[in-house]
């Protein structure tokens, strides 16, 4: 492999690894402030993208991406008034059992609404091109487009939980409910706002990623087990953990599959195989994540 096709598979990864990024806040987020495994949370990827794919295909991108935000966040709502609210108190296995119903019901209303046609969302005009990045190397604009949205994204989520009123009260919740409840705080409007912001932003991951990939019923589930790795790899709850597992999963899967393609299908079973790997040391050496004591 030369030396242009290598950086360009790193900036691959890169990439990738921020779009992971995009799609684990959320549940980082939700995990690790409300103590939810949430299994539907690729559904919510999956909607953004599905939505959107709709109306930016009649009224082009921009309005795709709000409806899809929009869509999402209500679909978030919903699902957190009429179904996370009662799982809060419940035990992780009564939580996984309740958001993967929730998952099975968002997958077949894809497939009444849009049906089981793959679909392919269109790309913005004005991002198909490529951008010059040094010597012969050419990068696609739009792959460029979803790093800043994905490091825009991050740096408001920083700065809301880290450096704002708000944010303090979240963390605060996570860790002393009762007491934040008597100091006259609605924690649950609270949580419910976390879920919707998670929602959101893995809307936005679904958004950005529509043009690169085929939507169909249950898109979003691969995508989720790799989030579930962040998360085991970074720790639960720790926004820079999230990040630096994000950036470390993607840049490893994407070499693995470059440089090992070459094998056949046993070197994409193994390049497959890599994350999990590295999920496994990283259990054995710090089991609470690299990022959590």
């Amino acid at each position: 492999m030369s030396i242009v096709l290598l950086f360009e598979q790193l900036l691959n990864g890169l990439q990738f690894g921020l779009m992971l990024f995009l799609l684990s806040i959320g549940v980082t987020l939700i995990f690790g402030v409300m103590g939810l495994v949430n299994i539907a949370h690729g559904s919510l990827f999956m909607l953004g993208a599905y939505i959107g794919f709709t109306v930016a295909d009649r009224w082009g991108f921009a309005m795709g991406v709000f409806a899809g935000l929009a869509g999402a966040a209500l679909a978030g709502l919903a699902m957190e008034a009429l179904v996370m609210r009662r799982l809060y108190h419940r035990d992780h296995l009564d939580q996984v059992l309740g958001t993967f119903g929730l998952m099975l019901v968002c997958n077949e209303l894809v497939v009444l609404v849009w049906g089981r046609e793959p679909l392919m969302a269109p790309m913005p005009g004005w991002l198909s091109g490529s951008v010059l990045l040094f010597g012969d190397l050419q990068y696609p604009a739009y792959r460029i487009a979803i790093s800043a949205v994905a490091v825009v994204a991050g740096l408001g989520v920083y700065a809301l939980v880290g450096r704002t009123r708000v944010g303090m009260l979240i963390r605060a919740g996570a860790d002393k409910r009762t007491m934040v409840e008597a100091l006259g705080v609605n924690i649950d409007a609270l949580f419910c706002a976390v879920f919707v912001l998670g929602a959101a932003l893995a809307a936005l991951a679904g958004l950005m990623m529509g043009p690169l990939i085929t939507l169909e019923s249950g898109v979003g589930e691969p995508l989720l087990i790799l989030a579930l790795a962040v998360i085991i790899v970074g720790g639960a709850g720790s926004l820079k953990g999230c990040l630096a597992a994000s950036l470390l999963i993607g840049v490893m899967d994407t070499l693995a599959r470059a440089y090992m393609s070459t094998l056949g299908g046993g070197g994409r079973a193994a390049a497959g195989m890599a994350v999990y790997w590295l999920m496994i040391g990283v259990l054995l050496l710090r089991p609470r994540g690299l990022f959590v004591r």
